[in-house]
């Protein structure tokens, strides 16, 4: 697995127009030369539009010097345009010709026939279950310990950062809840923070994060979005290439739902390295391991998340693939969280028995209960998920952004 600390600088690096460091030092009348002959750190400033001030620093939620997102007119204008920023750094030989850029064509998430032969969404828990839960909670004395336990986890949530914590979500096989995953926790932070939030789908093999967090149209995708982004663009600039979801979250699609979409690992640092200044928490819908892309996402990011299902197969699996993550720096595995899904109502292993086991491999271990909601598919609901899947929800984004914490 790379180290995430050293691409991060060389993609900075070059974002900036700086000298690598393996290039050989160059006179300082030589060095005054360049500089009035190009736009990098350091040089007078570019004729034209003035460059943007420094970038937002993170501090309490409530203390935020975010400018406002942009309104639905302004965003359709600014996405229907030609983008404008294709700046390039003058050379001392004429550089050539700037490529245009070809606005992709806007394509909905999902086409209306097939969408009419959706379902009602269901809830996530039956109507008996429902008002049997009432019925103890009005008896019981937990319902004090409850709102106690949910502040407590409200408060984590709201944490200020200083840097942009990024959370890779990634599976060892399909089916295992992983897109799921990764949408609830966009979803939650979203809930609880007043910084922006961005979900980003590093999986461009038809995902369907598009379809979980109930975006209608997709247009820009991860891909584009590295050959476009330059160090000078402001939030505005790039929400521009970004679909709006419900509270300030953002969504960056990793396709437009075409077969042979395609996402390398030099594009990905590109983007991630280039947006982590704008929001206070990134989460990542990976491919699945070993792909490579993946691989780059566990070792960039603050916090990991891996997705297993909660079958005999997929905890033998994720066992070996813990031992794997043993030859690793030690960081890697503390800030791992599993993600026990289960995704039939009656799972056919000790859930409690598979937590301990997998808990003395050094990681976190939390259960994902069956929800019918869930399982359905289609755009979630947080209002018709069930009241034991919310609460593992929240506890989950709460557990993972502490260990992103400790992370620099």
């Amino acid at each position: 697995m790379p180290n995430g600390d050293n691409w991060q600088s060389d993609v900075l690096r070059d974002l900036r127009g700086g000298t690598p460091q393996h290039q050989q030092p160059v006179p300082q009348q030589q060095q005054q030369q360049h500089q009035q002959q190009s736009y990098g750190p350091g040089a007078p400033e570019r004729p034209g539009p003035p460059a943007p001030g420094p970038a937002p620093a993170y501090g309490h939620p409530q203390q935020q010097a975010y400018p406002d997102p942009p309104s639905h007119h302004q965003q359709q204008a600014y996405t229907n345009a030609p983008p404008h920023h294709q700046h390039q750094h003058q050379q001392h030989q004429q550089a050539p010709p700037a490529q245009r850029v070809v606005t992709p064509d806007s394509r909905p998430v999902l086409d209306k026939r097939l969408a009419a032969a959706a379902l009602k969404p269901r809830r996530g828990e039956a109507l008996g279950a429902r008002a049997l839960r009432a019925v103890r909670r009005t008896v019981s004395s937990s319902a004090a310990r409850e709102v106690a336990d949910s502040a407590a986890t409200a408060e984590v949530l709201q944490q200020a950062v200083t840097t942009g914590r990024q959370i890779a979500v990634t599976s060892i096989r399909g089916g295992s809840g992983k897109t799921t995953v990764a949408a609830l926790l966009g979803a939650t932070y979203a809930h609880y923070r007043q910084d922006p939030v961005l979900v980003v789908e590093a999986d461009p093999a038809l995902g369907s994060l598009p379809l979980r967090l109930g975006a209608e149209t997709l247009r820009w995708t991860t891909g584009d979005l590295a050959g476009l982004v330059e160090p000078q663009m402001s939030l505005l600039d790039v929400t521009g290439y970004l679909v709006q979801l419900p509270g300030n979250a953002w969504l960056l699609p990793g396709s437009q739902g075409q077969v042979g979409a395609m996402l390398d690992t030099t594009g990905y640092e590109r983007v991630m390295v280039s947006l982590r200044r704008f929001f206070g928490v990134t989460v990542v819908d990976c491919e699945t391991l070993p792909a490579e892309v993946a691989r780059t996402a566990l070792s960039a990011a603050q916090a990991r998340v891996l997705t297993v299902p909660a079958t005999l197969e997929g905890i033998a699996s994720t066992r070996a693939v813990l031992e794997w993550m043993r030859n690793l720096p030690p960081h890697v595995l503390a800030s791992t969280v599993v993600v026990l899904t289960e995704v039939a109502p009656h799972p056919g292993v000790d859930l409690g028995r598979a937590t301990r086991e997998l808990t003395e491999a050094g990681v976190t271990v939390t259960v994902l209960p069956y929800d019918r909601h869930l399982a359905s598919g289609g755009t979630i609901r947080t209002d018709l998920l069930a009241r034991a899947t919310r609460q593992a929800a929240t506890r989950l984004a709460a557990d993972v952004f502490q260990l992103s914490q400790k992370q620099r």
